[in-house]
């Protein structure tokens, strides 16, 4: 009977735990804190062997696997450990690829990974394919296993979950852009990051397509290292060479074998430069998949975005209040700003990352009015923008700065909920953030 020990019990970690009992592995699981109530019950269902609060490197040599939580580096001890060991180390996603048998499209990025997964999985489910949805999106992929197996996979896959592929062969493979971000993982040079992205790639064969955003200078250098062999398609904001899809005059065009699939971004329920990215990345997955250009016409106009990403939530006295609480970096705000050609009331800040707010000076200087810092410490934040917007404000209430945009915004204004950092000083978590901030927006509605 093969042994298969798990590191981490979160989602992924539970999920392999749950399909390696269900191939009839002995299993072990280990989490560094408490493991949930329900998960540790099932667990004892299922007579799983289990540890809290620390790993134990005795249980975990004698395993012919062990799959650990993409939040792991391999860089932690027990992980260096076991692999000097010759213990094979991988991540959930890589467990569960050798269970299915279907065909994946991998979708990563730093920023409009979800948007994309969600869209892509919309529109092969209008064309009625049979496919599921995984990754860093919905439930974990190996317990999906468990129960059920889809002709097509769409993943939402982290360069975290990348670093642990070996075998992992994606048929359609989207990179949208590269960023620096969680460089701290990385050694903080982005060429290492890049390469990490890069690596999804590496088993791809002629057959497969690799869709990738050709006017990101940091995915052209990195691509010069790909090791796999697709069909390379580019897609831009602009009319290129080796542009399969890009814009012109308000349509988003997809080049084909016989004539282009022309679609009105009017119509499209996405909005945004970002999102007609996002958008034609998946068009281009559907249409390689099997979809029709009716079905993706039906798609894209009725698809309904991830909950905290650009989300309207009200309009209160004609401004429109909209939720971009998912975006925890500069380049997510970047975009969630440049959405918008009407003035906006920025509620941004909770725990800096770093950030360079540089990049956000043109955006800024072109669409924000007022600026409402909503964290513990907003001293760098207003430092960056002082003189750069007319209105600097901070509270470290949302309520207040839900009432401070309704007060200084005026008719055909957007206040925006776009933090451009972590969530941690005020809040739970990002959802958290941007759950109170609908409850208050929606509250503030009532009594106006």
């Amino acid at each position: 009977m093969q042994k298969t020990a798990i590191i981490g019990a979160g989602e992924s970690g539970f999920g392999a735990a749950l399909l390696a009992h269900s191939l009839g592995h002995e299993v072990f699981v280990s989490d560094e804190g408490m493991i949930a109530e329900d998960r540790k019950k099932m667990l004892v269902e299922k007579s799983v062997s289990f540890e809290e609060m620390g790993h134990r490197p005795q249980h975990f040599l004698d395993a012919e696997v062990v799959v650990k939580s993409p939040g792991i580096p391999f860089s932690h001890p027990l992980v260096k450990q076991l692999m000097d060991e010759g213990i094979t180390v991988i991540d959930e996603l890589e467990f569960a690829f050798k269970e299915s048998r279907g065909k994946i499209i991998a979708i990563t990025g730093t920023n409009g990974k979800t948007t994309t997964a969600l869209l892509t999985y919309h529109l092969l489910k209008t064309a009625g394919l049979d496919v599921g949805l995984a990754g860093n999106v919905g439930q974990s992929w190996a317990a999906q296993l468990t129960r059920e197996d889809h002709d097509w996979w769409v993943l939402e896959v982290s360069s975290f979950q990348i670093d642990g592929f070996r075998d992992f062969h994606p048929h359609i493979a989207i990179l949208l852009n590269i960023t620096p971000d969680h460089l701290d993982r990385y050694e903080y040079q982005l060429e290492k990051y890049a390469a990490s992205k890069v690596k999804l790639m590496d088993k791809m064969e002629k057959e497969d397509h690799f869709i990738f955003f050709g006017e990101d200078p940091n995915i052209k250098k990195a691509i010069n290292g790909l090791k796999g062999t697709p069909q390379q398609h580019g897609i831009g904001l602009e009319k290129k060479k080796g542009n399969l899809g890009y814009l012109n005059e308000g349509q988003l065009i997809i080049e084909g074998e016989e004539e282009p699939w022309v679609f009105e971004t009017r119509e499209m329920s996405l909005k945004g430069q970002h999102n007609m990215v996002n958008s034609m990345a998946a068009i281009l997955a559907a249409r390689f998949a099997g979809a029709s250009k009716n079905d993706l016409d039906i798609g894209l106009k009725n698809f309904t975005n991830a909950p905290h990403r650009m989300e309207w939530v009200a309009d209160i006295g004609e401004i429109q209040f909209i939720n971009d609480s998912k975006g925890t970096n500069v380049d997510a705000t970047l975009y969630a700003l440049s959405a918008y050609s009407q003035p906006i009331i920025w509620i941004a800040g909770g725990i800096d990352k770093g950030n360079d707010y540089s990049l956000l000076e043109k955006v800024v200087k072109d669409h924000v009015k007022v600026l409402i810092g909503l964290g513990k410490d907003n001293r760098k934040l207003v430092s960056a923008f002082s003189g750069k917007i007319p209105i600097l404000l901070e509270t470290q209430n949302i309520n207040e700065a839900i009432k401070l945009a309704l007060e200084h915004g005026e008719k055909g204004d957007v206040a925006l909920l776009s933090p451009a950092c972590a969530s941690f000083d005020l809040f739970k978590n990002y959802e958290d953030r941007g759950n109170q901030f609908k409850e208050a927006v929606k509250q503030l509605k009532i009594e106006n």
